[in-house]
C-alpha cells in the first residue's frame, strides 16, 4: 500500500524541527503504533530518541522529521478501532515504553465507555436522567460513580496515555455523549410521563364531567407541549443543558432558584399524593381481604410505608433504585391492561352508567389541576434530549409522544367514569369487584408499583435541599456528616409521611392542589418568562409570551382558590 504523501505544510515543519533536534536521533521504531513491526530497526538505530528526557512525550517531533511518513499518533483509546481487546495485548507489547500504561486504560475504560454509552439504553439507564434533573448535578459526592479522573484540556475528549495515573479528583461526572436513537428516546419519553398521576384521572373525570374533562385533557396537553416547544428554544439559544441552568443563564442565580424551589416542592407533593394513594389502596385491599374489617387504618398504612421510604432513601446512586423502579413500571402495566379489560368489557354487556354527567359545575376546577398534574414531566425533557444521537429530530418526536399519552390518559379516565359514574373512587382499583382474587392482586401490586416509585420522585428534592444545605461536602470519608445527611433524610420523609396524613382525606383536592401551586408555574410560567427574557426578538413574540405568562398566572391563582374554597 503506498503512503500518502507528506503535505508542504509537514514538509517545512518538519524542516523547522530539524534544526532543533539533536543529530543522530532518530524515530524509525515507534512502539506504540507499530505494536513491534519494527523491532528490529531498534537494533540498527544509532541511537533510539527514546533516550532523550522526556524522550516518550517528544516522540511525534522526530516522526515529523521523516519526510514522505505520515504523522500519527499512538493507537491509544483515542483511536477505539485501532486498539487490539484487552485480551489481545501481549507481554511484548506491555514491556514497550508506554505499554503497562496503555493496559491500564484499556482495562478501566475499555469494557465500559460512558463516553459513548447510550443513556437510555435500558431502564436503569433512564434513571441516571434523574442525576441531572432540572439541570442540576444531583448525583451525590459520596457516590464511587461520581468520582471521575482529570479529562484531558479539550472537553469531552476520551483519556489519553499523557494524562495522569493517579492525579487529581473531581467529583462532577462527565457529560456523556449522546448516543440514543429514535426507538430508545421514544420509550424513555413514555416513563418519563406515564406514572401514577394516571390513575387519578377516573376520579378528575367524576370532578369535572366525561366532556369538560376530555376537553380539558386535550388542551392540557397541547398548551403544555408549546410550554416545552418554548423551553426547548430556550436550550437552542443558550446552549445549557438543564432547566436550572437555563434559568441562571437567562434571568441570573434568583430564577435559578426559583426553579428548583418549584421543582423541589412539586416533587414532595407527588411523593405525598402517592404516599396517601398507597395506603388507600392498601387499606382497600385489606378491608377485601378481612371481609370489612380492616386491623389497620390509612394513617397507620403511610406511617408504616416510613419503614420501606426511610432506609431506601439513603441510597445515594440512584441507579440501585432501578430493580425496583422497574418492578414498579411493571406492576403499573398490569394494572392499566386490567383496567382495559374490564371497563371495556362492562360498557360492552351494561352500556354507558346512568350518572355519568357531560359537565359537572361543583368540581370541575379540580379537574384542571388534576390534569396539570398528570402531564407534569418538564424537569426531564432537557435531559432527555440531551441523550440523543440526533437532538434536533427530538420535538417532533414529542408532539407524537404527547398525542398518544393524551389518548391514554383520556380513555383510562373516560372509560372508567363511564363504567362507574359517580360512584367513581379515587382509588379506582377499589371500584372494581373487591371479591375477585385477580382484583384484590391488581390492587395490591399496584400499591407496591407506587411505594417503589416513590424513592425515585423523592431524590430529586433530596439532593436539591441537601445541596443548599450541605454544599458539596462528602461523608465518604466523614462519618458526622454522612450521618449528618442520613438524619435530614429522614427528616424530610417523615415531614412527607405527616403531610400525607394531613391531606389523606381529600387526595383528589391534594393532587389538585399539587397541580395548581407547583406544576402551573413549572409548565406555563417559568418557560414563557425564560422565553421573553432569552429568546424572544419581535414584538409579537413578546406579546404571545406575555400572554401565555398571564394566562398561566390566572389559571395557577384562580385553580388555587377554587380548590381550597372545596377543601374547607
Amino acid at each position: 500500500m503506498a503512503e500518502p504523501s507528506t503535505s508542504t505544510e509537514d514538509v517545512q515543519a518538519a524542516r523547522i524541527i530539524s534544526n532543533h533536534l539533536p543529530s543522530g536521533y532518530t524515530a524509525e521504531f515507534d512502539p506504540v503504533s507499530d505494536h513491534g513491526e519494527n523491532r528490529k530497526s531498534v537494533e540498527t538505530e544509532a541511537e533510539s530518541s527514546l533516550k532523550l528526557q522526556g524522550g516518550d512525550m517528544t516522540r511525534d517531533l522526530y516522526k515529523i522529521h521523516q519526510r514522505g511518513k505520515p504523522l500519527q499518533r499512538a493507537a491509544t483509546i483515542s483511536h477505539p478501532h485501532d486498539t487490539p481487546p484487552l485480551a489481545d495485548t501481549s507481554v511484548a507489547e506491555q514491556l514497550a515504553p508506554g505499554g503497562f500504561r496503555r493496559a491500564f486504560i484499556k482495562q478501566k475504560y475499555g469494557r465500559f465507555n460512558p463516553a459513548v454509552l447510550p443513556v437510555t439504553r435500558n431502564f436503569v439507564e433512564f434513571l441516571s436522567l434523574y442525576g441531572s434533573f432540572a439541570g442540576e448535578d444531583l448525583e451525590d459526592s459520596e457516590d464511587e460513580s461520581a468520582i471521575e479522573d482529570v479529562e484531558d484540556e479539550e472537553e469531552g475528549q476520551p483519556p489519553t496515555e499523557r494524562r495522569p495515573l493517579l492525579g487529581t479528583r473531581r467529583t462532577t461526572r462527565r457529560e456523556k455523549k449522546g448516543d440514543s436513537g429514535m426507538a430508545k428516546t421514544f420509550f424513555t419519553l413514555l416513563k418519563a410521563f406515564i406514572g401514577t398521576g394516571i390513575m387519578f384521572l377516573p376520579k378528575a373525570f367524576n370532578n369535572g364531567g366525561i366532556l369538560f374533562s376530555s376537553i380539558t385533557l386535550l388542551l392540557v396537553s397541547v398548551i403544555t407541549t408549546l410550554a416545552f416547544h418554548l423551553l426547548l428554544q430556550c436550550r437552542q439559544v443558550h446552549s445549557k443543558s438543564g432547566y436550572g441552568e437555563l434559568g441562571e443563564a437567562i434571568g441570573g442565580q434568583k430564577m435559578r432558584a426559583i426553579i428548583l424551589g418549584s421543582v423541589t416542592i412539586s416533587q414532595i407533593g407527588f411523593v405525598c399524593a402517592g404516599t396517601v394513594f398507597v395506603a388507600q389502596n392498601l387499606y382497600s385491599f385489606l378491608e377485601a381481604v378481612t371481609k370489612g374489617q380492616s386491623p389497620l387504618s390509612t394513617n397507620v398504612l403511610i406511617a408504616l410505608q416510613l419503614l420501606a421510604l426511610i432506609p431506601l432513601s439513603f441510597i445515594r446512586n440512584i441507579s440501585k433504585l432501578g430493580p425496583a423502579a422497574l418492578l414498579a413500571d411493571i406492576f403499573i402495566l398490569i394494572g392499566l391492561a386490567y383496567i382495559y379489560y374490564y371497563d371495556i368489557a362492562t360498557l360492552a354487556d351494561q352500556g354507558l352508567h346512568k350518572t355519568v354527567q357531560l359537565f359537572n359545575p361543583d368540581h370541575y376546577t379540580l379537574t384542571i389541576g388534576s390534569a396539570i398534574f398528570t402531564f407534569e414531566g418538564i424537569g426531564l425533557i432537557l435531559p432527555i434530549q440531551s441523550s440523543m444521537k440526533q437532538p434536533e429530530r427530538f420535538e417532533p418526536l414529542l408532539w407524537t409522544i404527547m398525542l398518544i399519552i393524551t389518548i391514554i390518559f383520556t380513555s383510562v379516565g373516560a372509560l372508567c367514569y363511564a363504567t362507574f359514574g359517580a360512584a367513581t373512587k379515587i382509588e379506582v382499583i377499589s371500584n372494581f369487584p373487591q371479591s375477585n382474587k385477580l382484583v384484590n392482586a391488581v390492587q395490591f401490586l399496584y400499591a407496591l408499583a407506587v411505594l417503589a416509585g416513590t424513592p425515585v420522585q423523592l431524590f430529586p428534592a433530596l439532593r436539591i435541599l441537601e445541596n443548599k444545605i450541605f454544599g458539596r461536602r462528602s461523608g465518604k470519608r466523614d462519618t458526622f456528616t454522612k450521618w449528618k445527611k442520613n438524619g435530614f433524610r429522614t427528616l424530610l420523609v417523615t415531614f412527607c409521611a405527616l403531610i400525607s396524613i394531613l391531606g389523606a382525606s381529600n387526595l383528589d383536592r391534594f393532587v389538585a392542589l399539587i397541580g395548581s401551586v407547583c406544576c402551573v408555574p413549572l409548565v406555563y410560567i417559568y418557560p414563557p418568562l425564560l422565553h421573553y427574557l432569552g429568546v424572544a426578538r419581535t414584538q409579537w413574540t413578546k406579546a404571545g409570551d406575555i400572554v401565555f405568562m398571564v394566562l398561566g398566572l390566572a389559571c395557577m391563582v384562580y385553580t388555587t382558590i377554587i380548590t381550597l374554597q372545596n377543601s374547607f
